[in-house]
């Protein structure tokens, strides 16, 4: 759906110097912000002339309010180590917008958590929700606490004391956080056993719970098999498909994994995985047998991934490396945001990559995504690639509710009816003269249906 607008009408500025304006008064109001500015840039640039062809969008300042979160909750999370050690973190929520649904989006425990970090995340986090077709409003929340060495005990004290301060916030028709990096399985249950202590209620407040106690099936594998999914329908557009395929994934927690897994079944061969100290690199692929022993070591011995090649012969370590040198069909960024740079984004290029799947949030830095654009490959950014993971969220908050339970068949196959749909909106707003640019087809098709609630809904 191509939308033409003029670059100028009656002497007005350009809708490149419309960008600028808008960027640099972003750039005033939230200082320093780098990944947020660079997420908002991105929805920007690709929207504007939308937001220029309707009155109503530029009337009620939609652009505007939606760079501004609705709330910024910020709280301090004290603790004691084992040692008996007080310590004391930052804790935060970013409630971006609730005009489609309840603010949902996960909590990260990391280093490098910040304010301006978890803004971009939220801030992506609602585009992504819109895509999903569910009623879901956009937050993101975490903090700087490292949960990467540190005991189930002080991993336990350390969640009691950030849910004591949180669970005055969320709740399932409020906001619903969810897992991110350094939250998983045992955290969400740390989190909710609080939440339920405090609150003396048992609902969906959180979403990733175990599937035992109101979780549902596939969430854990829900993100990797979307941003497989996803790949699949952009390859069939040219005829093709994953079988076959030589593969590059990165990371090797949650998403990586699953993105094996799904790659495989699939008929693909995965040659790699990594984490922040290197790469490992399995020219005979990582079968499902050797996958298994990767989940073992990162999910229960939380090891590291250089023990794959100790324990694989003919594997290769690559020291403080990542996979983007290793020649692919499909390359899977499934790690952090901004590890692709503009040569990595190059070498992929030029040793044979055709289709990028982003498993992780905004994981290609401004420069690499313009290489990824300009060869014409399949590039699917990550509010679409990677939305797989808050569906099938909304598909546990919708059975929490409903007091209800799916079977792994029926919620594959929504998800997959999901991922078709997002990459069917990107492909109707990202037509370019017989090429689709995904990255404006998300931002646009998310977009609209956010903008148009506002509108109906008056200034707020």
């Amino acid at each position: 759906m191509a939308i033409a607008v003029p670059e100028s009408v009656g002497g007005q500025a350009t809708i490149e110097q419309q960008v600028d304006g808008f960027m640099m008064r972003v750039a005033a109001q939230s200082p320093g912000e780098t990944e947020f500015h660079q997420a908002v840039h991105e929805v920007v640039e690709s929207v504007m002339p939308l937001v220029q062809s309707k009155k109503a969008y530029r009337d009620a300042k939609v652009l505007d309010r939606m760079v501004v979160p609705e709330n910024v909750i910020l709280f301090r999370v004290v603790w004691t180590d084992d040692a008996g050690q007080v310590q004391v973190n930052r804790g935060y929520r970013i409630r971006m917008s609730t005009v489609i649904g309840p603010n949902k989006g996960g909590l990260r425990f990391h280093p490098s958590v910040t304010l301006g970090l978890l803004k971009f995340l939220a801030f992506e986090q609602v585009f992504k929700n819109s895509l999903t077709t569910l009623p879901l409003g956009g937050g993101k929340g975490g903090s700087d606490f490292d949960p990467k060495g540190r005991s189930d005990s002080e991993v336990m004290r350390f969640c009691q004391s950030f849910m004591t301060e949180l669970y005055r916030y969320i709740g399932p028709e409020i906001d619903v956080p969810a897992g991110d990096i350094g939250v998983g399985g045992r955290e969400i249950g740390f989190l909710f056993g609080q939440y339920r202590r405090l609150t003396h209620r048992f609902n969906g407040a959180l979403t990733g719970k175990n599937a035992i106690w109101g979780g549902s099936n596939l969430r854990p594998e829900a993100t990797g098999y979307g941003s497989v999914y996803f790949a699949s329908d952009m390859l069939s557009t040219r005829g093709e498909s994953p079988k076959g395929k030589i593969a590059i994934v990165s990371g090797s927690g949650n998403v990586a994994q699953y993105t094996v897994e799904k790659l495989t079944t699939l008929g693909a061969k995965v040659v790699t995985m990594s984490d922040s100290d290197g790469t490992i690199m399995d020219s005979e692929g990582i079968t499902a047998e050797k996958l298994a022993w990767v989940m073992e070591l990162k999910n229960v011995r939380r090891g590291r991934i250089r023990e794959y090649a100790d324990h694989f012969k003919g594997a290769k370590y690559l020291a403080g490396k990542r996979p983007w040198g290793v020649p692919c069909d499909l390359a899977f960024p499934s790690a952090t945001q901004n590890e692709i740079d503009e040569d990595s984004a190059r070498l992929l290029v030029k040793n044979g990559c055709f289709c990028v799947s982003e498993g992780a949030n905004m994981p290609s830095r401004p420069e690499a995504v313009d290489v990824f654009l300009n060869a014409k490959i399949l590039y699917g950014p990550g509010k679409a690639a990677n939305a797989g993971g808050v569906a099938v969220s909304g598909l546990e908050m919708n059975q929490n509710a409903g007091c209800m339970r799916r079977s792994r068949q029926d919620v594959d196959q929504q998800l997959c009816t999901i991922m078709h749909s997002i990459h069917e909106n990107c492909v109707k707003y990202g037509q370019e003269n017989g090429f689709v640019n995904y990255v404006r087809g998300a931002n646009c098709a998310g977009f609209v249906k956010v903008a148009d609630a506002m509108v109906h809904q008056g200034y707020m």
